[in-house]
Formats: C-alpha cells, sequence, structure tokens
C-alpha cells in the first residue's frame, strides 16, 4: 500500500517561476528521484508517491506552507490511497488503487477545496471531507508569515517557541501570535489524527 499526491500551483503564471519551483523541487528531493518518485508536467503540475501512507498528509502540510510562504501563490493537493498494481521508472506511467484515487480526488474533489484525500475505506473519507474542509478555513487563509511560522515549526519539531522565533527573527510574542492565528495547534491534531488511522489501518491489513 502507498500513497500519490497530485497536485498543481494556483496562479503559478503571476509569480515568476523561479520563485517557486527550486522549492517544489527541494521539498521532493527530499522523498526520491525523479522520474521514479516524483514528476512535474505541464509546467506547474506534478505527481509524487509517499510510500509511508502516514507521512502523506504532513508531507502536504509542509509543501502548502512552502508555497504559501511565497505571496499571492497557493497549491491544489489530491492525496489518494491504496495499492501499486504497476510499477514503473516513470511515476506518470504507473498503476493501481492509490494512482486511481488520487486522479478522482484531484478531478472532483478538488472542485470544492484545495486539499483532498481519497481513500479505499468509506469511513476514513468521511471523516476527512469534514475535517480537511475545515482545516482549509485556515490554511487557505494563511499569510506568508503564518505559513512560514508553520513551515519552520514542521521542519524544527524538537525546537521551542523561543527557538523558532528566533529562527525567524522575530519576538516570542509574535511566534506566539502567529501560532494562535495559523491554527498550528488544531492542524497539528488533525494530523496526528490522520497518522494513526492510517497506521491502524495498515496494521490490519
Amino acid at each position: 500500500m502507498t500513497s500519490v499526491i497530485t497536485g498543481d500551483i494556483i496562479n503559478s503564471r503571476g509569480v515568476s517561476v523561479e520563485t517557486w519551483l527550486p522549492l517544489l523541487k527541494k521539498s521532493f528531493n527530499l522523498v526520491g528521484k525523479t522520474p521514479k518518485t516524483w514528476e512535474l508536467f505541464r509546467g506547474d503540475s506534478f505527481q509524487i508517491e509517499i510510500e509511508n501512507i502516514a507521512n502523506a498528509l504532513l508531507f502536504a502540510i509542509e509543501l502548502k506552507t512552502n508555497i504559501k510562504k511565497i505571496k499571492d501563490l497557493d497549491i491544489r493537493l489530491a492525496i489518494g490511497i491504496g495499492n501499486k498494481s504497476f510499477d514503473t521508472e516513470k511515476i506518470t506511467e504507473a498503476n493501481g488503487e492509490a494512482f486511481i484515487n488520487s486522479g478522482y480526488a484531484f478531478d472532483y474533489l478538488l472542485k470544492k477545496q484545495n486539499l483532498a484525500l481519497k481513500t479505499p475505506w468509506k469511513d476514513i473519507n468521511e471523516e476527512f471531507e469534514v475535517s480537511l474542509g475545515l482545516s482549509l478555513l485556515i490554511m487557505d487563509n494563511w499569510t506568508t508569515n503564518s505559513a512560514a511560522f508553520v513551515n519552520m515549526s514542521l521542519q524544527n519539531p524538537e525546537c521551542t517557541q523561543k527557538i523558532i522565533a528566533k529562527k525567524l527573527a522575530i519576538s516570542e510574542s509574535s511566534a506566539s501570535e502567529r501560532r494562535k492565528r495559523s491554527g498550528f495547534d488544531e492542524i497539528m491534531k488533525l494530523e496526528k489524527r490522520y497518522r494513526k488511522l492510517m497506521n491502524q489501518k495498515f496494521t490490519n491489513l
């Protein structure tokens, strides 16, 4: 079982590609190499495999922070969970349930929101259709400062808020305010819930 994320950049034509493309590639290269693990196509669209299904939502959230650190940009992400029945050296030519679910989420579920999840399990799909929709009321409205705070916090999970503030060159009180405005704690609770459910499902397979 694996996870596949299909996505694209919102308003990519309004911002220089040199601004966002290196950030995108840097995130992808931490997961694996192109074109086996990830691939870009149509200029601002992409597909990437996250083999550990429990890590998919955290990767998606961090990817969103990377893009929303840039003014006027956002990202659409469709996470598909399932089996991989056909593997090749190019991810865009691979196939299986995870790819089909990701494609379905991208084509249909992203018409309503910018982050969607499609799994083989009806109960998971129903729960996260609601919870992701609610979380996006916060995440879609992140300012560049909020996105930068969440990004720094995700990249340095062992750091205290004081250290995060120092890394961002802001006061600790400003860091505290950004934490509240970004909904960081609530979003991390959602990520923890997703991780728990994915680990349970994987264990019971």
